[in-house]
């Protein structure tokens, strides 16, 4: 049975904070926030849905700062998802949220385990101090380690979200982020590439030129070593980069965004895997067979593994074979 988020955006509500970076109502394409009875609508529409695709969700609450909204409109919503898990455990198997390192406490875990919440994403952002004060965060990297330790030892999942590029932060800092993610264990990470989007002030910080985001290769670089780095510590990167939306597209002043930038970061590691296989290997004529979900990481997007390739002076065919083990297969061919 195939698994999904059925995400329920709570843009801004509880967030004391506005950070540089932030306009939730177009990254999530909500502004307004559902009442308890618009939840329960919902989730009757879905459950059909769900049933009928052969489709299990957790619900997921995202978009704001889950646990610092209002108490008694938290629960409304957790009293009306926990009792759609309950009559529903097929298709509604558990909850979920994102909230702020710094609204994470005894009391509160206590109240989402009671509902049946199974996992905390925390928005941590950056574990450089000076890069969350000049972002406005509101949070330090020490709230991040002790509200992750909390999660955990509370039984939840643990996921952490970082972002890449933000002001104040550079290649070395983002890769620090990473590192000290993997010595707090999380189950999962999200990575989110900088966005400039209208109306926000990192916007502002950009017209005036005091903020310039990482170029599109920095990003795909930066971002392809991170999958390599939660990968190879049994950390499961769940997304990289924002959905597409058409908000986003009409409002992207700069930074990185790309539809498909997880596959492009994902195809960049297939290239340098590669490029290190044919190091080794003499000659320079070889077909690559790899199987047909991995054929367009292998080729790259708009054919840019395979034309860099060339570049190299390789003379490369690509192949599609699904009896192919592991990633890709180099076979010399002719006289080089």
């Amino acid at each position: 049975m195939k698994h999904t988020n059925l995400s329920i955006f709570i843009p801004h509500m509880g967030c004391p904070f506005c950070c540089s970076f932030c306009n939730q109502g177009i990254i999530s394409g909500k502004t307004k926030a559902p009442t308890d009875r618009e939840l329960i609508t919902l989730l009757n529409q879905q459950q059909e849905i769900l049933k009928r695709n052969n489709v299990c969700a957790e619900i997921a609450f995202f978009g704001g700062s889950f646990t610092a909204i209002d108490r008694n409109y938290m629960i409304k919503l957790l009293s009306a998802a926990k009792s759609f898990c309950d009559e529903f455990p097929e298709q509604y198997t558990g909850l979920r949220c994102s909230t702020r390192p710094d609204f994470i406490d005894e009391e509160i875990l206590g109240i989402l385990k009671e509902y049946g919440m199974r996992s905390i994403e925390l928005g941590a952002q950056s574990m450089n101090n000076d890069v969350l004060e000049k972002n406005n965060r509101g949070h330090t990297a020490s709230d991040v380690k002790v509200a992750s330790k909390m999660i955990r030892d509370f039984g939840f999942s643990l996921g952490l979200q970082m972002m890449t590029g933000l002001y104040g932060s550079t290649i070395e800092s983002d890769l620090d982020t990473a590192k000290q993610f993997i010595e707090l264990k999380p189950d999962t990470v999200r990575i989110y590439p900088t966005v400039v989007l209208k109306h926000t002030r990192l916007a502002e910080y950009f017209n005036k030129g005091i903020y310039k985001p990482f170029s599109f290769d920095e990003s795909v670089e930066l971002c392809s070593n991170l999958l390599k780095m939660f990968e190879k510590n049994n950390v499961k990167v769940i997304r990289l980069g924002l959905h597409a939306s058409d908000d986003i597209k009409n409002d992207f002043i700069a930074g990185t965004y790309h539809p498909a930038f997880r596959e492009i970061c994902e195809s960049r590691n297939i290239l340098n895997k590669i490029i290190e296989q044919l190091n080794i290997l003499k000659g320079n004529t070889f077909n690559i067979y790899t199987n047909s979900r991995n054929l367009s990481k292998v080729i790259g997007h708009k054919k840019s593994n395979l034309n860099t390739l060339e570049k190299k002076g390789y003379k490369i065919k690509i192949f599609s074979d699904d009896f192919c083990k592991g990633e890709f297969k180099i076979v010399k061919t002719g006289v080089s």
